[in-house]
């Protein structure tokens, strides 16, 4: 059954349950209170009765007396007048009657016999002495209108039993209620089956006369049939307000269900009509604030989620097609930011060499945050990135204090990040801190964004890691492994690099071509890991004597390379000499107890003057070093020939010129005259 049947149903048993009960009440109340005054009525008419045969026999039995008194000559005219004037309707006495009589016997008054004809009352005639001379009979004729009389004393029907019945009912009851006169016996009620209620009298002293007396039912007939509209008209007003209650408290019902059904269904636009300002209104009502919130919460975490995809994909792309870290940091951060709704956030990394956690990149804060610096163990981030325990809360309630050089907020959340951890270690080794402040909309960070954070600082993580890889692989791509120095791959871009800067600032570049003398017999004469060892040797002393500026490389074998930028002829005269006295005066030592003399020859070729590209440059600091060694080894040439293109000569005054940026430039100087230098000396 649904829930509106139900409904009515319920209802129509509140309502009309006490209106059938009150209706049957009502009735039974009417039939009994019409029946007991139907009985009372009875009552009343059998009293009546009573009374009024009795004053028939004291007005009979006065009469006898009057008669009976009267003088014996004067007693017949004494009787004559109690019949004229109404008193009795005979009177008889010795053989004296009068006329009109009823036929005899009489009944008398003192008597409880039946079936007389008349009514009367026996007086005894005495003398003076007191003795019965003779008897007054006084009667009054019992007829039918001796019978109405009574009828209309009493106020009910009565019929007199016997011969004659006499009766004052309708000839359609007079059967009825003598049967039930006949059912019943001694003087109580009873009703008949035509709706009247009957009591019989039967004779008794001072009633002589078996009478039936009857009343009719004082039942309204009319108030059943009141009654029985009453109930149907309430039946159909409980009808009719059930089905009104039903619709109205089941139709929100329904249609709450139904947009319930369209929700569930994925339709967060559904909303249910408000139609009243009951509970299921302010249920209605409540529903559609519900829906309204959570439609634009679906479409805050639509807009959210659509931007955090954006911003993945920008991620995305920047880790795999940059390995610059600071751009990767920025766009990490500013992912973790859209992720989590912060209002600022840093990224802080671990200088290895300083071990002090230096700012990378910020969002959202004041722009001295590059200044940022914090010690391991201080403030926030410091215990964050000791402790290698993430934290979030506020700042006036959880958590270590600020240092005071770390970013004011209010709610913070701080992750630390690590590569992995090597084999047997038992914490990775920590690579820096990714922090969150002042998230919107909320008072402090949950448990989600610290899931989020991690996810994040994870991914920083890898990124810190694979650019380091990626710049120790590069590194590696570009270096000799035995000796340190850059490999011949290196020296192309780098010469290359160098003369496109020399031709667009007017500098000079000199590129020095070394080789070491006689390193085949050193091969042959101490082994490979001999010759190695010299050559290792020798790199390092090549970098000793070098500028930060220049660029030392290996070419192959025990062939190097030297760029000395803005150096001219002279300059690398100076370098050539240096180099050649620090392998010359000082042996390898190959053991605890050897060493290899070993010397170095030296070519020297000045960019534009001995090319104007640099493979031609290299050519020509090549055909000097070959000079060099026919000349008889450790020592240098100077590169010869080579003419400077008429577009590239620049005039220059005669004599040495330091130039406003106070760098080594060529001009003429004087054989004894060293320019300028930087770095070590030359």
């Amino acid at each position: 059954m649904t829930l509106r049947g139900r409904l009515t149903t319920a209802f129509l048993a509140v309502v009309l349950g006490p209106v059938l009960l009150g209706a049957f009440f009502v009735g039974a109340t009417f039939a009994a209170t019409s029946r007991d005054r139907s009985v009372e009525r009875l009552d009343l008419a059998a009293t009546a009765v009573r009374t009024s045969v009795g004053a028939l026999c004291q007005r009979l039995h006065a009469a006898a007396d009057a008669v009976a008194l009267a003088a014996p000559d004067q007693r017949v005219a004494a009787a004559n007048q109690v019949v004229a004037r109404g008193l009795a309707a005979a009177v008889r006495f010795d053989a004296f009657t009068t006329p009109g009589a009823p036929a005899q016997p009489w009944a008398g008054c003192a008597d409880a016999a039946a079936g007389y004809q008349a009514v009367g009352a026996r007086v005894e005639i005495r003398d003076t002495t007191g003795a019965v001379v003779g008897v007054v009979e006084v009667a009054e004729t019992v007829d039918a209108a001796f019978v109405a009389r009574l009828a209309g004393a009493a106020g009910a029907a009565i019929t007199l039993r016997g011969g004659s019945a006499h009766t004052t009912e309708s000839p359609e009851a007079r059967a009825a209620v003598l049967q039930a006169a006949d059912r019943v016996r001694g003087d109580t009620s009873t009703n008949t089956a035509g709706d009247r209620y009957i009591r019989r009298l039967d004779p008794a002293p001072g009633q002589p006369l078996p009478l039936v007396l009857s009343v009719p039912r004082s039942e309204p007939q009319g108030l059943y049939a009141v009654l029985v509209a009453t109930v149907i008209l309430a039946g159909l007003v409980a009808v009719l307000a059930a089905w009104w209650l039903a619709r109205t408290t089941t139709r929100p019902l329904a249609e709450l269900g139904a947009a319930a059904d369209r929700v569930a269904g994925g339709d967060l636009a559904a909303r249910v009509p408000v139609r009243a300002h009951d509970e299921v209104g302010r249920l209605a009502a409540t529903f559609n604030r519900m829906t309204r919130e959570t439609q634009a919460y679906v479409q805050a975490l639509t807009a959210s989620r659509d931007q955090l995809r954006g911003h993945l994909a920008v991620l995305g792309d920047t880790m795999s097609s940059t390995h610059d870290l600071q751009r990767i940091l920025r766009v990490l951060l500013q992912t973790a930011q859209a992720a989590t709704g912060a209002h600022s956030g840093v990224v802080l990394l671990l200088d290895p060499a300083t071990g002090v956690l230096a700012a990378q990149c910020a969002e959202g804060l004041d722009d001295d945050w590059a200044e940022l610096r914090v010690l391991p163990g201080s403030g926030l981030l410091g215990t964050v990135a000791a402790t290698g325990e993430p934290r979030r809360g506020r700042v006036d309630r959880d958590g270590p204090p600020l240092a005071d050089h770390e970013p004011r907020c209010r709610t913070y959340i701080a992750v630390p990040f690590a590569r992995p951890a090597p084999v047997g270690d038992v914490e990775p080794p920590a690579l820096g801190v990714l922090a969150l402040y002042d998230r919107l909309g909320s008072d402090e960070f949950d448990d989600a964004d610290l899931v989020t954070l991690r996810t994040f600082a994870g991914q920083a993580a890898v990124a810190v890691e694979n650019v380091r890889v990626h710049e120790e692989a590069q590194r590696l791509s570009l270096t000799d492994p035995l000796t340190g120095l850059w490999n011949y791959r290196y020296l192309k871009e780098s010469i290359r690099r160098e003369v496109e800067r020399a031709t667009r600032f007017g500098r000079m570049l000199t590129v020095l071509a070394l080789d070491l003398d006689r390193f085949k017999e050193v091969n042959d004469t101490y082994g490979h890991a001999a010759g190695d060892a010299v050559l290792a040797e020798f790199a390092r002393r090549v970098r000793s004597e070098v500028r930060e500026v220049d660029l030392a490389f290996r070419q192959g074998g025990e062939e190097f390379v030297v760029l000395l930028p803005e150096t001219d002829a002279r300059g690398g005269t100076i370098v050539a000499e240096r180099l050649g006295a620090s392998v010359r005066e000082v042996p390898v030592s190959i053991g605890p107890e050897s060493s290899i003399d070993v010397t170095v020859s030296i070519g020297i070729a000045v960019y534009p003057d001995h090319g104007v590209t640099g493979a031609q440059v290299l050519d020509a600091a090549d055909d000097a070093l070959y000079a060099a060694k026919a000349a008889g080894r450790d020592g240098y040439r100077v590169a010869t020939g080579g003419k400077r293109p008429p577009a590239l000569e620049i005039a220059v005054p005669a004599g040495a010129a330091s130039p406003d940026d106070d760098l080594p430039r060529a001009g003429g100087a004087s054989p004894g005259t060293q320019p300028p230098r930087q770095g070590r000396g030359r």
